[in-house]
């Protein structure tokens, strides 16, 4: 399969490259990225989804089996990116996939999305909740294959192959692992769309839990 990954450079993403291999195709901005993006066994593009446009990203999109938003704005941007990357980027490529006529769409998400944010959170995190929970109201509005994937406190543990999937979950962590784990299997198992779920470590194995989740 051919496999569009938007944030190709991010933690998820080259985990996920490395289990798609040669299919994967990871999106990034800077050039000092590709290395990384090649030795995790993908093909890298240079795309900067906060100045693309639909055109030049349906472009690059065109032909593959599904995309991936695995895109963010990460640690020390501020509220500001939260909102171009974490909803802007995501409306962007699912606008490209339309046009494109590629209808599977993986978009990872975070868990706390889907309600305002806690009280008492600072400022960028709000943002970060907010941008994420409006990306995924309109993924939902779109006649795509959507499937809408919610993790726990992410960590660089080993993963254990072994998780908790469902709509709703109690909070906790997952290694990234487990995450490029759970999207691979999303992948492949067209039972996944039209659904949200929340993901972290349990005792159920990977295949299993996407089957039944």
């Amino acid at each position: 399969m051919r496999i569009i990954i938007a944030g190709g450079h991010g933690k998820i993403a080259l985990r996920l490259a490395a289990r798609l291999g040669q299919g994967a195709v990871g999106l990034v901005r800077d050039p000092a990225h590709v290395a990384d993006v090649e030795a995790a066994g993908g093909e890298a593009v240079l795309c900067d989804l906060e100045k693309a446009g639909v055109e030049e990203v349906a472009r690059i999109v065109a032909g593959a089996d599904a995309v991936v938003f695995a895109a963010g704005a990460g640690p020390g941007s501020g509220a500001a990116r939260k909102d171009t990357v974490d909803r802007g980027a995501s409306v962007l490529l699912a606008d490209a996939a339309e046009r494109a006529g590629v209808r599977r769409f993986v978009q990872i998400s975070s868990m706390g999305a889907g309600r305002p944010p806690a009280p008492g959170r600072d400022e960028v995190w709000a943002a970060y909740i907010t941008a994420k929970t409006a990306a995924e109201e309109d993924l939902r509005a779109r006649d795509l294959d959507w499937t809408i994937l919610r993790p726990g406190r992410l960590t660089d543990e080993p993963g254990t192959g072994l998780v908790r999937l469902a709509p709703s979950v109690p909070p906790g962590a997952v290694p990234r692992d487990d995450v490029a784990a759970v999207v691979v299997a999303l992948l492949a198992h067209p039972g996944g769309a039209g659904r949200t779920l929340e993901l972290v470590s349990g005792d159920t194995p990977v295949a299993e839990a996407v089957a039944t989740g």
